[in-house]
């Protein structure tokens, strides 16, 4: 479960989240259409001395999203869901829920730092925080792998699968060398069935069960969405030796959890998270796993 804060908040307002928010604090960020295409409406607020991200499924009336406003507001109950059943540090702490015209608000604690993601047209920017993310030493890109697989091994205990995991999950502090997971919205509880063919998410990070009408999404599944990750932020996104800055160990952990079959990866999240740290042969426990 969330560590216990306290936001400052009504439990209920009848205004829009921006009225409401310009009321209740300072609004000094606002993520919107220009900057994601989910239809949510979030901002940053600094209110009761603290700072906070408050996340709302937009506009009712608002036609143009994707997703009609019902399943978005379906995504963020998932969410409080989600960040009750978990304990971890690497998740922001969800202080609380707020009702509004718009559907329910979620108030997390602010989590400092930049982004990852940056379009396809902009990877290639040294300048973007992609990039100098993926330009980290060794240690530290090692260091925030280690943070992710700890937060999803907490994730897969509780029974959560992941579902569209990618850049846009990671937010990454580079002065204090801290990784936080975001908007993790669409992860879902147990093995499922792909309802969709090609689903939600980017396709450096997806499994191959993905984009396949029926196929089983599971822990496996996870496994691979991590071993992806492995690739991308210790190595040059692919699963050649060569292009990877890592130990052999770790090399090996990340091309078994891409194997196009889900029978030859890890079983697990915490296998996979014991073979990344070289622990899988000598038996030993990984961090953050019983």
């Amino acid at each position: 479960m969330s560590a216990m804060i306290t936001h400052p908040f009504a439990e209920r307002t009848e205004l829009a989240p921006a009225d409401y928010l310009a009321e209740a604090g300072t609004v000094f960020a606002r993520f919107d259409a220009l900057t994601q295409d989910s239809g949510n409406l979030s901002f940053g607020v600094a209110a009761g001395g603290r700072r906070w991200f408050v996340k709302s499924a937009g506009d009712p009336q608002d036609s143009t999203p994707f997703l009609p406003h019902a399943t978005r507001v379906a995504l963020l109950n998932n969410a409080q869901a989600l960040a009750r059943s978990v304990s971890s540090l690497v998740l922001p702490a969800l202080a609380g829920v707020v009702g509004s015209a718009w559907g329910p608000m979620l108030v997390y604690e602010w989590a400092d730092g930049e982004l990852i993601h940056a379009p396809a047209e902009r990877r290639s920017d040294p300048t973007t925080a992609f990039r100098r993310f993926r330009r980290l030493p060794p240690e530290q890109a090692t260091a925030a792998i280690d943070a992710i697989l700890d937060a999803h091994v907490e994730l897969c205990r509780a029974g959560w699968i992941a579902g569209d995991f990618y850049d846009g999950s990671i937010i990454y502090d580079f002065e204090a060398r801290q990784l936080r997971l975001i908007d993790l919205d669409s992860y879902h509880l147990g093995p499922t069935v792909n309802g969709m063919g090609r689903m939600f998410g980017s396709t450096r990070f997806m499994a191959p069960e993905e984009f396949e009408l029926g196929a089983r999404l599971d822990e496996r599944t996870t496994v691979f969405n991590l071993g992806r990750a492995m690739a991308e932020y210790l190595g040059d996104g692919g699963l050649d030796r060569g292009g990877f800055r890592g130990a052999d160990h770790q090399h090996a952990a990340m091309a078994r959890a891409c194997a196009s079959k889900p029978s030859a990866r890890f079983g697990a999240v915490a296998e996979l998270t014991r073979a990344w740290r070289g622990e899988a042969a000598r038996g030993g426990p990984a961090a953050g796993v019983a």
